[in-house]
C-alpha cells in the first residue's frame, strides 16, 4: 500500500485506532489483527508492574474494543501473546525489555 493510500484509509477510521496503527506511534495497544466483525488487540504488560489484568495500558485496549464495536463484543479468548519483545519508553528505560503482551481476541455484536 503507497503512502497515499494508506494516508486515505487513515483519515476514515476514528482518530484513536488511527493513532494506534501509525508506525511512528507506541506499541503499548495494537489493533493486531481486524476483521469486519471482530479481531485482536494486544497490549504489553509486566508482572511487577499488575499483571494483565493491571497494566495501565488495559483499558487503552479496552477503549480500541469500545471503538471498534460500538454495540458491544464479546471476548472470544485472551491470553499472553507469543510476540518478539520491544522497546517502550512508557514501559522501560533505554536498554530494557519493555514485557510482555497480552491479547484480547474478540467478536462484535
Amino acid at each position: 500500500m503507497d503512502s497515499c493510500s494508506r494516508n486515505r484509509l487513515l483519515a476514515l477510521l476514528p482518530h484513536a485506532v488511527a493513532a494506534l496503527l501509525c508506525g511512528a506511534c507506541s506499541d503499548t495497544v495494537r489493533l493486531a489483527q481486524e476483521t469486519e466483525s471482530g479481531g485482536v488487540v494486544t497490549y504489553l504488560f509486566k508482572d511487577d508492574r499488575g499483571g494483565p489484568i493491571g497494566s495501565p495500558h488495559r483499558s487503552e485496549a479496552l477503549k480500541v474494543l469500545d471503538q471498534k464495536c460500538p454495540d458491544g463484543y464479546t471476548v472470544v479468548r485472551d491470553g499472553e501473546v507469543n510476540e518478539y519483545a520491544s522497546l517502550s519508553s512508557t514501559e522501560a528505560q533505554e536498554g530494557e525489555v519493555a514485557g510482555r503482551r497480552w491479547g484480547i481476541q474478540f467478536h462484535c455484536k
